[in-house]
């Protein structure tokens, strides 16, 4: 009979039933937590009386990987192995399909990264990588201040994270300590760094850093670095955010209602010098939890669902590209060269059979079919699906989270924000306009209120036209140069207009038909059915 411990199991978690893997230094804690939430099943790991000793106190099953895989019992996986095995582990589990927990980082390699998160989206799996801290209430807390403008706007983040220990030989302290920081930064910030530098000390062993310091350049102009060592005299955890109208302080040392301290500093000008106007701290009240508690109980949510965690496959990879860019500028600081690396010169190795123009941004997550072409100046953000031979003009910028179908053309300044979809062969002419939020202020956050639009296979949208968010516009309908589209558009459709109206009918070919409905082009016919609609008559 399993033991859930002191705490009441949620009942929503209950039909999730979760082998943990490796139940050491941190797996115990997952094994507590899991059993705490009534969804603990199995434990896996080689040495005997550590699970021996967990099973006394938390119930559950002692099992081979093996035998957990194959248990028809066990929905999912937590793996708190050591990091060079995370990636062997968890893709045994996705092709076993099991849904997979797995603590930071999510690989030691970006490519395998890349296709483990790959496989879990090609299986419907769930894949969630343990950064905590993206869990922790006081986090969430500040995350919020920082969305709702409470600190003006964002201009600097740094994140120490020091103690003396625990020293390890798999990885190095950037890959030990600095993955939850990266996450945090990345996740305040909203963007991948455009440059990423790196100095570290070797004290202990020749090849493996005790002691980093990196910086972050972002796009937007927010410089950020974190400072990790695993030698140092005393333990501090702590995250400050600077905006223009005020600070914030995230010291994870601290007694819990002063975790989170907001400082009203402000710099003002005068005589053209910048003054500092210092204020008193604020505490600021967050209602206590265990973040591992929440981790893992978001993590059960997830796979009962089906929705994506707040830090699933993708989020991990974005940090682990960081993380390697940070290593390769660590290993060219340690060799005298220069240190900064910025985000491009990776994209010839990740999307081979694409021709990306070295002056474009492509950042994690993103995949791009064989024969597309990004021209200069484009930026495509995070979790982009680009479909084969799409040619994307110059100054384009796509996404997060949009996904364009094969032989797609985009051309000079457009940009294709999230919640807009591109089926196969749609053509958009320079500097046509796509929206997704209908009542758009600056000091308001409206990112859940965006507004899908979905544009189908082979429609047309001419230039400067404008596409009103949350409408769909047909199969091979036509867009007129200028026109501003505010409703559903039939396929087929020839639309002109402030508002557009349809003026009349486009054949597949792009000809405008004749009263006869047949393409002059290609003689195909056609008919408008009793609903005024047209189709083709095969």
């Amino acid at each position: 009979m399993t033991n859930t411990g002191n705490v009441s199991a949620d009942p929503s978690a209950r039909d999730v039933r979760v082998a943990v893997v490796g139940c050491g230094y941190w797996g115990k804690n997952l094994v507590r937590n899991f059993a705490e939430l009534g969804a603990l099943e199995a434990l896996v790991d080689a040495h005997a009386p550590t699970v021996e000793a967990l099973l006394a106190k938390h119930g559950g099953r002692a099992l081979t990987f093996e035998a957990a895989l194959a248990d028809p019992k066990i929905d999912a996986v937590a793996i708190a192995a050591p990091a060079a095995l995370h990636y062997t582990l968890a893709k045994r589990a996705l092709e076993a399909g099991k849904h997979v927990f797995v603590e930071k980082p999510l690989s030691l390699e970006v490519a395998e990264a890349k296709a483990l998160c790959a496989l879990a989206e090609r299986l419907d799996r769930r894949l969630m990588v343990g950064h905590l801290l993206q869990y922790h209430p006081v986090f969430l807390e500040l995350k919020k201040l920082v969305r709702d403008g409470r600190l003006g706007r964002l201009q600097y983040v740094y994140s120490n994270r020091l103690n003396l220990g625990k020293i390890r030989r798999e990885e190095d302290i950037l890959w030990s300590f600095a993955p939850h920081d990266l996450s945090m930064i990345l996740s305040l910030v909203g963007s991948e760094p455009e440059t990423v530098e790196a100095v570290g000390g070797y004290y202990l062993h020749q090849s493996i850093a005790d002691v980093t310091t990196t910086h972050l350049a972002f796009p937007g102009g927010e410089r950020a670095h974190v400072f990790v060592s695993w030698l140092h005299p005393f333990k501090e955890q702590k995250l400050v955010v600077v905006g223009s109208d005020a600070m914030a302080v995230f010291d994870d040392g601290e007694a819990w209602e002063r975790k989170l301290l907001l400082y009203p500093h402000k710099v003002e000008w005068r005589d053209n010098m910048p003054v500092p106007s210092k204020a008193d701290a604020v505490p600021v009240t967050v209602a206590q939890d265990e973040p591992l508690k929440q981790e893992c109980l978001h993590f059960l949510d997830c796979v009962r669902t089906g929705a994506t965690p707040r830090t699933d496959g993708r989020e991990g990879l974005r940090v682990l590209s960081v993380l390697a860019r940070a290593s390769e500028a660590l290993r060219k600081s340690a060799n005298g060269a220069a240190a900064a690396v910025p985000a491009t010169p990776r994209v010839a190795r990740d999307y081979p059979g694409a021709i990306i123009h070295e002056s474009a941004y492509v950042d994690a997550g993103v995949d791009i079919g064989e024969g597309s072409r990004i021209w200069h100046f484009s930026h495509i953000l995070g979790d982009v699906r680009i479909g084969r031979k799409v040619n994307i003009g110059q100054n384009v910028v796509i996404g997060p989270k949009v996904v364009i179908g094969d032989n797609v053309k985009i051309q000079n300044n457009v940009s294709v924000y999230e919640g807009v979809t591109l089926e196969d062969g749609v053509f958009c002419g320079p500097s046509c306009v796509f929206t997704n939020v209908n009542n758009p202020r600056a000091e308001i956050v409206r990112k859940s209120e965006y507004r899908q639009t979905l544009v189908k296979r082979g429609a047309t949208i001419g230039a400067n036209a404008t596409i009103v968010c949350g409408h769909t516009l047909g199969e091979y309908s036509f867009i007129a140069a200028g026109a501003v589209v505010t409703n559903d558009v039939p396929a087929f459709a020839l639309m002109a207009g402030v508002p557009a109206r349809r003026i009349g009918w486009m054949s597949r070919a792009g000809a405008r038909l004749g009263p006869d409905l047949i393409c002059p082009e290609t003689g195909a016919r056609y008919r408008e059915t009793d609903q005024g609609l047209l189709e083709e008559i095969a």
